[in-house]
């Protein structure tokens, strides 16, 4: 199983019983955003804590009730700790990133034939004029995936 494969299995294995926080229906607002970067970059923390660490001035109130929201949402675990709740990212922001372009390509692909052939299509000759190394990485990583199906489905 390679990175991105684990790292999908444990997102949705640890929202088990909520939506998805990967689904297109779950994005970041731009506050949202910059709470999620601050508990990414510095870790756990209560309400006050953030507001500290965030970049700008928030009140309060304000990160209060987004914190709530994310979690909410599932993409923060809320414990308490000294009578104060404290937020934790339920995953990392590459995990977040990876998902949101999955879903992305995953809605892209789900058109007709001719549509997803012309997408293929696209993305390879966008991946082949931005660089040769990573057109031989996207070569491996299809012949990966079709060993692993093989596997997976042997009468195929």
């Amino acid at each position: 199983m390679d990175y991105r494969t684990a790292a999908s299995t444990q997102v949705f294995a640890e929202v088990r019983g909520q939506v998805s926080p990967l689904q297109p229906s779950k994005q970041l607002g731009p506050l949202e955003k910059e709470l999620m970067d601050v508990i990414w970059s510095g870790g756990p923390g209560n309400v006050r804590d953030i507001v500290c660490r965030a970049g700008r001035k928030l009140a309060y109130t304000t990160v209060m009730t987004t914190l709530t929201r994310l979690h909410k949402k599932g993409f923060l675990q809320c414990d308490t700790a000294y009578r104060a709740f404290v937020y934790s990212a339920r995953f990392t922001e590459e995990e977040w990133k990876w998902g949101q372009a999955r879903e992305l390509v995953k809605g892209l692909l789900s058109g007709p034939d001719e549509s997803r052939s012309l997408l293929l299509s696209c993305l390879i000759d966008a991946v082949g004029a931005h660089d040769d190394a990573l057109l031989d990485e996207l070569s491996e990583q299809i012949e990966r995936k079709r060993e692993e199906l093989a596997q997976k489905n042997p009468d195929r």
